[in-house]
């Protein structure tokens, strides 16, 4: 079965447990994509690489994180080119270094999707790469220059990716701000109040960023009536 008729299979690597989670919730809501596995070092990712090959069913994709416990995910890409596998790569990473960059690009990372990140972001960039492989897919095995060019024009991103109707980016970055400045974790009314805000209108964007994986959410004990709940900004984010 070719990738025209099948989902693209998907290896997550972070090693965060619970963002590689929320990573491969992702991948499992888009259309055309499917859970491999997950990694959460480099090893692992080797490991995984390889199982799927010798299974038949080799791995189209990678999201790699670049901070890993035992390796950096540069490391990783250069070592899994050295093996001969051409298995697509994008990177999924809050580094922003230039050099970084570079280096990625020149190790065959196909895209670069910098934490944090909203779900249509990340919907955006697979749904890209997947248009890139199928253009390239098509064709038999001598591509044309017509095939080519829209290949990688299907890896352009369209634009920024808008928020949700009524959001507006300055509040969400300043929200964002409170939580990652804060040592401890805040309820909408705690936010609400350092910036001035509504309650319904500081919990607005603090639903967005929980929703996006930017931040987490869990309800305050304690607290009597109606539940409360508090955020913390994702350390990794």
């Amino acid at each position: 079965m070719d990738s025209s008729t099948r989902a693209f299979r998907v290896l997550v690597v972070d090693d965060e447990i619970s963002t590689a989670q929320a990573h491969a919730s992702f991948v499992s809501r888009l259309p055309g994509f499917e859970v491999y596995a997950i990694a959460h070092t480099g090893s692992e990712t080797f490991a995984a690489l390889a199982s799927a090959t010798e299974a038949g069913t080799p791995i189209d994709l990678v999201l790699l994180d670049m901070n890993l416990p035992d390796l950096h995910g540069l490391d990783v890409a250069r070592r899994v080119r050295g093996k001969g596998n051409t298995v697509d790569i994008i990177a999924i990473t809050a580094i922003r270094d230039l050099n970084v960059v570079r280096t990625a690009i020149a190790t065959g990372v196909t895209q670069y999707l910098i934490k944090p990140f909203t779900f249509a972001a990340f919907s955006e960039k697979l749904t890209n790469y997947r248009e890139f492989r199928l253009n390239l897919g098509t064709g038999g095995a001598s591509a044309s220059q017509a095939s080519i060019d829209n290949a990688f024009a299907a890896l352009r991103s369209a634009g920024p990716t808008p928020l949700p109707k009524g959001l507006i980016p300055e509040t969400l970055g300043a929200i964002g701000e409170v939580l990652k400045t804060s040592s401890v974790a805040l309820s909408a009314t705690e936010v609400s109040e350092s910036l001035s805000l509504s309650r319904v209108t500081a919990r607005r964007y603090l639903e967005h960023l929980a929703e996006t994986n930017q931040a987490s959410k869990a309800p305050r004990h304690g607290t009597r009536g109606r539940p409360e709940y508090e955020y913390r900004w994702r350390v990794n984010s």
